[in-house]
């Protein structure tokens, strides 16, 4: 019986893209897999013909080849292939990495060769003031770094490493269990697929010493607890070469003795006088730019009662604009009075109205012998 067409397998013209025919693929990968179709030879038959055709048409060596001999090309031991034509199990392997290699952090890792280095956490409190108006700061990270004796390699000064042999520079090692190729780290190069066989004396072979390194950092005005600044580069060195990795300081802000921040806005308690709080007055308080602001309290005051200063707050992250601040009345009652404060004060407690003067605990006093009377009723 003869061979059905690549093209006509993966159901695609002869003029078929590359994007084209992985997207053909899989498609049929998926609706033809043996674990959706148990017991099911045909479709299991199905699922090597795509396998086999999309192996072929993906190479471009291997597609020129099958474009102008037809499957004679792969037959008899000719062709790129080989004497049994499509090799399945690696072919599959690499078809298999193409769909879910990014899925499986594959597209982070470099089959042979160097290692991207880890990232790093440093952790940095600021004060109050310091995310206000920014700061420049020096930090001092203990970390690994690309080894000067190697450049990085790995290989003592005068030596390269060489290649693999045991996974010819893959990385990686391939072994058929029935239906399905297993594959595992090489034990020899450790995934690297290389194998120094001089390594460097001052690094081991790592390409990486261990050292502390001193950084500048700017702090922009603005930042908020939980603010993430990263450092390009950074962080620890890659392993023989490989791409170094960040360094993310995150920020925290110190609680301050005076102010509470809310966002861009800030919010501070002043302690005011009874007298002052009755009668009215003027009141002069610090702001976070390190100003005086003065502020009117208004006869009657109450605690709690707030007054707002416009644009006296936090700076606002990546903008000219600030935030407010907002004082908080908080009316002190006098305490050490002397005998003739004591006078004065009975004396205006016994000319008093309490409707007139004392609305609140008037009203509350009221709702209170209402309460009672509907319990005895």
């Amino acid at each position: 019986m003869a061979k059905q067409d690549y093209y006509e397998t993966l159901g695609v013209n002869r003029g078929a893209s590359a994007e084209e025919l992985k997207k053909a693929y899989r498609k049929l990968a998926m609706q033809y897999h043996p674990d959706k179709n148990p017991d099911d030879p045909a479709a299991e038959q199905k699922f090597k013909d795509i396998n086999e055709a999309y192996g072929v048409l993906k190479d471009n060596e291997a597609r020129a080849t099958y474009d102008r001999f037809g499957h004679a090309a792969f037959e008899n031991g000719g062709g790129p292939r080989g004497a049994q034509g499509f090799d399945f199990a690696g072919g599959f392997a690499d078809i298999f990495d193409e769909m879910f290699g990014e899925f499986m952090g594959g597209a982070g890792r470099r089959r042979g060769g160097s290692r991207r280095g880890a990232d790093l956490r440093y952790n940095m409190e600021v004060t109050l003031e310091e995310a206000f108006e920014g700061k420049s700061a020096q930090v001092r990270v203990p970390t690994s770094v690309t080894c000067d004796s190697c450049s990085g390699s790995g290989a003592e000064k005068g030596s390269t490493p060489v290649t693999c042999q045991m996974c010819q520079g893959r990385g990686r090692m391939r072994a058929q269990q029935g239906f399905f190729t297993v594959e595992r780290t090489c034990p020899t190069c450790g995934g690297n697929g290389r194998v120094i066989e001089n390594p460097c004396k001052s690094c081991s072979g790592s390409g990486r010493v261990h050292k502390e390194k001193t950084l500048q950092v700017t702090i922009p005005a603005g930042v908020e607890d939980g603010t993430r600044i990263r450092l390009s580069g950074e962080g620890e060195a890659g392993l023989q070469g490989g791409q170094s990795g960040d360094l993310y300081i995150f920020l925290a802000t110190k609680p301050h003795r005076i102010f509470q921040r809310d966002g861009a806005d800030i919010h501070c308690q002043v302690p005011i006088s009874m007298v002052t709080a009755a009668l009215g007055g003027t009141l002069e308080v610090p702001s976070i730019d390190g100003s005086r602001a003065r502020i009117t309290i208004q006869s009657g005051t109450q605690s709690g009662q707030r007054y707002r200063l416009k644009e006296k707050g936090m700076s606002v992250l990546r903008s000219s604009a600030r935030g407010d601040m907002y004082v908080h009345a908080k009316v002190e009652t006098p305490v050490n009075l002397t005998k003739k404060q004591k006078e004065l004060l009975k004396e205006f407690e016994a000319g008093s109205e309490q409707r007139k003067h004392s609305p609140e605990a008037h009203g509350f006093f009221s709702r209170v012998k209402e309460f009672w009377e509907d319990l005895t009723d």
